[in-house]
Formats: C-alpha cells, structure tokens, sequence
C-alpha cells in the first residue's frame, strides 16, 4: 500500500472531523495525525475504511483504537517537544507514530511478539522511529530510563499499575483507562510530590485488557 492523494484527502476529513465533532483543539496533535498514514498499520481489507472513527482488528486479537480515542489520549497528556513519553502497549504502532510525529522521545513496549516485530518493522518503515522500543511486561515500565514526563497506556488496567506512577517526574502525568474489562474510566494522574497525585476522570471507553508478562 502507498500513501495515496486520496488517502491524505481523507486524513484532512478526519482531522477535521476530530476538531469540529470530537473537539480536538490541540493542534499539534492534528497535525500529527494528518501527517500519520493509518492505513498503512491495518490490514489492506480494511484500507478504504481507515479514515473513519473506528476500531479495527490487528494481530493477537488486539485493536487499532478509533482515531478520536487517539485523539483524546493524546491530548490529555499536553506534550511539549523533547519531552520523554513512556507509552504501555505499542499495538501495531500507530499511536507510537503519532507522538513521534510530535517530535517527543518515545520509549514504548509491547508483550505480544508477533505485535512488536510488526510495529518495529512498520515504524522503521516509515521513519518515525521511538527513542526505545521493548518487547516485554508493561506493568514493570521501563525503570532503566525512567523518570518519564509523560505516561500513555494504551489498554485498560482492572489495578492502578503503581510501578508506573513511580517512573513519572514530579510535574508529570499519566493517561490511563482503568476499570473491569468491559469498560474503563480514562483517567489522568498527575505526580505532584513522590506520595500525592492529581487525579481527573474523562469520561467511560473500552479498552483491550492491559496483561502481565509476554506473549510469544
């Protein structure tokens, strides 16, 4: 597959659709998604359908998020350029290329094996290559390179995983969707002192469910 006129025509549809309907007013998070191919990170069956505001299969029966939930994920972690990002559960990498997009230092990792060697491949591919890519437990984070300013957790967590508050920054924030497996609670965490965090709620979402350990 190539990145067609017609596929960068529907980005700007969806990028706009993200402003208007959805109410995305970051713009640097819109420009990284009108510059992001999406199609390119699915399977060709579902190719004429990669610009619209749905979830789609990948590998190891997980999901590509909808693009609004992108959208709003990324949003609520307010990045600046350069800033370090932890990001749990690379999937098939296309949220991964969206904070590469905004020129952040991602550090990012996947259990699933099949599911990270796809993504190295595809991000490689296309230049938007993180910091640091992992395959292994996203509940231990990535200690080594911590402290992180931002945390993006891309499955849904049944526990608060405290491993992961502890390699945030004082000032920095987690985004993360917490709640049974049948839905979750986008919430944000923001690390005010080693023992007190901000907590904010954003609204219900359904998420895969966030797992320990690896998956060959």
């Amino acid at each position: 597959m190539q990145d067609s006129y017609l596929h960068r025509g529907k980005r700007k549809i969806l990028v706009e659709y993200l402003r208007s309907k959805i109410g995305i007013t970051d713009e640097r998070v819109l420009d990284a998604m009108n510059r992001v191919p999406r199609h390119l990170f699915l399977e060709s069956v579902f190719e004429d359908y990669a610009y619209e505001d749905r979830a789609f299969p990948i590998l190891a029966n997980q999901t590509i998020s909808h693009p609004s939930t992108v959208a709003e994920q990324t949003a609520l972690l307010e990045l600046n350029p350069q800033e370090k990002v932890l990001e749990i559960g690379t999937g098939c990498g296309y949220q991964t290329a969206v904070l590469v997009a905004m020129n952040t230092l991602v550090y990012t990792i996947e259990r699933q094996k099949n599911l990270h060697v796809f993504s190295q491949r595809k991000l490689h591919e296309l230049d938007l290559r993180p910091k640091f890519q992992s395959f292994g437990d996203g509940f231990l984070g990535l200690p080594t390179f911590a402290p992180f300013d931002k945390i993006l957790v891309t499955c849904g967590a049944e526990i608060l995983p405290t491993e992961l508050l502890h390699q945030l920054k004082i000032g920095g924030t987690m985004v993360i969707p917490l709640g049974k497996t049948d839905e979750q609670i986008l919430m944000r965490f923001t690390k005010k002192s080693e023992r007190e965090f901000e907590r904010e709620e954003f609204g219900a979402y359904k998420f895969v469910p966030m797992l320990n350990n690896t998956d060959q």
